[in-house]
């Protein structure tokens, strides 16, 4: 006796719901958005062991950056570029050349090459308070470093906080102070978005509402309370650091209020 398989309602939507899983990855796989390496005419791929003959003081940890990991298409062919050349373009004439400058493309000098694959940075460059990444006065290296580990200093391990990296170049802010904000210690980040804002100085949010998300202690009708003192009548004087009386926003060395 010839048994049939029976078709019941849970075989036949499982079915359904595989076949569409089966069209999507096609589709997916068909028209998913290819990045190209940067383009140097008539330039041919050498890979990263040619690069480390002479760039072997970044090459020799760059296994562990995540920007290790990129592999790129050149257009009209199967050739990827991995690793060196993912950023840097083609390596063959640069290696010709003997490394001569012009030869290769230097990132810190093309933002462009960053912004192809981190297209959010991009917009936010171009806000009205931004770092001077797009107009040229500084390169995305400067805070951070594609050679080794995430790219972001001062995360993990690292010895070298995120504060460092801002303090490097914003001085007046670094300290030391008797009485330091808490903030530092999270980070910059906390209050200043570093890649642009609509917003003076970067700030995350252009008033009051920035210091009460960590300073509120709790609110009642027609009351707001900061540290067991109501501050209802002090965000119409302005922000908490033009209003007279927190202007040492980063530390001070004279009150635990951060006033100078």
């Amino acid at each position: 006796m010839k048994l049939r398989p029976r078709l019941t309602q849970n075989s036949l939507l499982f079915g359904g719901v595989a076949a569409w899983g089966l069209l999507l990855i096609s589709c997916v796989s068909v028209n998913r958005t290819m990045l190209a390496p940067p383009f140097i005419a008539g330039a041919v791929f050498v890979g990263d062991k040619a690069c480390a003959e002479c760039h072997a003081d970044t090459t020799d940890h760059f296994a562990a950056a995540t920007h290790a990991k990129i592999s790129l298409v050149e257009p009209g062919s199967k050739i990827g570029a991995t690793g060196c050349e993912s950023c840097h373009g083609a390596g063959s004439i640069h290696v010709k050349a003997g490394g001569s400058r012009g030869t290769i493309v230097n990132p810190d000098k093309s933002p462009e090459t960053c912004f192809a694959c981190h297209l959010d940075k991009r917009g936010q460059f171009s806000l009205p308070h931004a770092h001077g990444v797009a107009s040229g006065k500084m390169g995305c290296s400067e805070c951070h470093d594609p050679h080794q580990g995430k790219a972001i200093k001062g995360t993990g391990a690292s010895l070298h906080t995120q504060a460092e990296s801002c303090t490097e170049c914003h001085t007046a802010q670094k300290g030391p102070y008797i009485f330091k904000h808490n903030a530092m210690k999270e980070g910059c980040t906390a209050c200043h978005n570093p890649h642009g804002s609509v917003n003076n100085k970067m700030l995350n949010a252009p008033d009051s509402n920035l210091c009460l998300q960590c300073h509120a202690t709790g609110s009642n009708p027609g009351q707001l309370f900061a540290f067991g003192r109501d501050h209802v009548g002090n965000p119409v004087n302005g922000t908490c650091w033009v209003a007279g009386c927190h202007e040492a926003v980063h530390g001070s060395n004279v009150s635990h209020a951060l006033r100078f």
